[in-house]
């Protein structure tokens, strides 16, 4: 062969940042440091966000109370059964609102940490990855706000004998509104899930296709364990959890397609 041909085969190419994450090592107590400091800033921030939030926090009640109030039967409103139930409702609903409110600075801190030690193929996916589960996580909360909320409440509200009038507690009914939010929040990252085991190479996206069955199966039993004992909110969970499912197993198949000429592209 000529060296010609010798020098025209094709070779590799290792991007300088590339290079630079490989030759990069910083030591464990270093990695300790960092890791304390974007902690700490998580926690200044949900600290800060906490003020304004309490501050509103009826106002945040009503809103959040008010797909239930709805459908509440003329005359009847919600109570305090507890004696502290006035002062711990308020305060754990701000807790929790300055949570899911600085979510997108949380991960954001997340993305700070690891991304020094990520290759360059491997920012550009990191990325829109981290956007998309803040997105799919806020449209996990808005879908059992705008649809699941009022069909359940109605459907309890309907149940109950007209000498015994529906009056909810304050702090129940939190517990149970929270609950929800964190169940479709969690189901609805389903995609991102399935994008993350084809892209590590965990599993890929014939793999999970075949598991179709015992993934139904999961999405039913997971609508019944984290739902109330109703029939509607376990469908309402369960059928869009397999269907995110699909859509993650349809992105994983374009991942594959697309990795090994990204990797030869770099």
């Amino acid at each position: 062969m000529s060296p010609m041909s010798e020098s025209s085969d094709p070779k590799p190419k290792v991007s300088l940042h590339d290079e630079a994450v490989d030759k990069a090592e910083m030591p464990f107590l270093e990695h300790l440091l960092e890791l304390r400091t974007r902690i700490l800033h998580s926690l200044l921030t949900i600290v800060v966000l906490f003020v304004p939030v309490y501050y509103f926090n009826a106002e945040l009640y009503q809103f959040i109370a008010e797909p239930l109030v709805a459908e509440l039967p003329e005359g009847s409103n919600m109570i305090a059964t507890g004696v502290a139930s006035v002062f711990f409702a308020p305060l754990k609903l701000s807790i929790y609102c300055a949570l899911y409110l600085s979510m997108p600075f949380l991960l954001h801190q997340l993305w700070s940490f690891i991304a020094p030690g990520l290759y360059l193929r491997e920012k550009k996916l990191a990325l829109p990855l981290l956007t998309s589960s803040i997105v799919l996580f806020y449209t996990g909360i808005a879908f059992v706000y705008y649809l699941v909320f009022p069909l359940v409440f109605r459907f309890f509200a309907g149940l109950g004998p007209e000498i015994a009038p529906m009056m909810p507690d304050i702090s129940e009914y939190l517990d149970f509104a929270l609950k929800l939010f964190l169940a479709f929040g969690l189901a609805f990252e389903i995609p991102i899930a399935t994008l993350l085991l084809a892209w590590t190479g965990i599993s890929d996206a014939d793999s999970m296709a075949a598991k179709r069955p015992y993934v139904v199966i999961g999405c039913f039993v997971l609508g019944m364990l984290l739902t109330p004992p109703d029939i509607i909110s376990q469908i309402m969970l369960a059928i869009p959890t397999w269907l995110l499912f699909e859509v993650g197993v349809v992105a994983a198949r374009f991942i594959e397609k697309r990795d090994p000429e990204t990797a030869q592209s770099e």
